[in-house]
């Protein structure tokens, strides 16, 4: 396996309910790294430890926030434990998190090998009207020493076309987007997820929580919008092997041997203006990594 190369387990779960999630999570870790000792990095979906499925529909909210903790919390740094347990990159899917200011937030974490919460990533956009979420308002990219470079995103994110172009730019060469799609709009996702990773030239890794509660079909799809694997309904472990030279060389000679969007400008194009966004594409910024300082 090249150095730069990393195998990811995708971890189709069902949502972990009951008063202590994390016994059980540590041991589908345990399980998972035992039978996938090739792993470098394991996720999870979406509110995967924080799940309020097991209630009536009514009481989902307010639990949801009863559950959240924060950043700083023993809950997290628990899961840095498991994750130190086993020396993988963890992403444990999403937690409620309750910030120093009491606001509510869907947030996704990542874990280094040492147990080391690295980075952590608030929704920008909750599924209104239905989730309680308070939004988001920073693009998050978790640069690895060896690996390359993960964006962090949740499920209805990857509808929103700026969100995974932003991560791009900002240098990600695979995004990690964490799902709970309960609903009947998981075709279209899958579709989103090619989409993706083809306009940006990165891999989409969508990881889907399994039936019953989710719709699963977690899709694998590398920087050209090739399936490296897709999941059906019940709980499975896709493999895929993400490697950012891959992404380099994608952009270097176009996708299928022909698209360079990334290298569409020239610097002395004149700058485009987006009124939606009251700002400009300007063609100086227009090239990947030019969002990390």
């Amino acid at each position: 396996m090249d150095t730069s190369e990393m195998a990811i387990g995708l971890a189709q779960r069902e949502p972990l309910t009951g008063p202590d999630p994390l016994a059980s999570f540590r041991a589908d870790v345990a399980a998972t790294s035992a039978r996938f000792p090739e792993l470098g990095m394991i996720v999870y979906p979406e509110l995967h430890l924080h799940s309020v499925d097991d209630l009536p529909a009514d009481d989902r909210a307010d639990t949801l926030r009863q559950k959240a903790v924060a950043l700083h919390s023993e809950f997290v740094a628990e899961i840095g434990r498991i994750a130190a347990e086993h020396s993988v990159w963890l992403c444990p899917g999403s937690i409620g998190e309750i910030s120093d200011d009491g606001s509510f937030y869907n947030t996704q974490l990542l874990f280094s090998p040492t147990g080391e919460l690295v980075s952590s990533y608030r929704k920008m956009f909750p599924w209104r009207p239905f989730e309680p979420h308070r939004p988001g308002t920073e693009f998050v990219v978790a640069p690895t020493p060896d690996h390359g470079s993960f964006g962090l995103s949740i499920c209805y994110d990857a509808w929103f076309s700026e969100h995974s172009r932003h991560l791009a730019w900002m240098g990600a060469d695979a995004i990690l987007n964490i799902v709970k799609t309960t609903s009947q709009d998981r075709e279209q996702e899958l579709v989103l997820a090619r989409a993706n990773a083809i306009v940006n030239q990165v891999y989409m890794l969508s990881v889907n929580c399994a039936g019953p509660v989710g719709r699963g079909q977690s899709i694998a799809v590398d920087p050209e919008g090739f399936v490296l694997g897709e999941a059906g309904l019940g709980e499975d472990t896709l493999i895929v092997r993400v490697d950012p030279d891959r992404v380099a060389h994608v952009r270097e000679v176009g996708t299928a041997g022909t698209n360079r969007m990334w290298s569409q400008f020239n610097t002395d194009d004149d700058p485009i203006p987006l009124p939606l966004y009251g700002g400009s594409l300007d063609p100086k910024r227009w090239s990947p990594g030019h969002g990390i300082s």
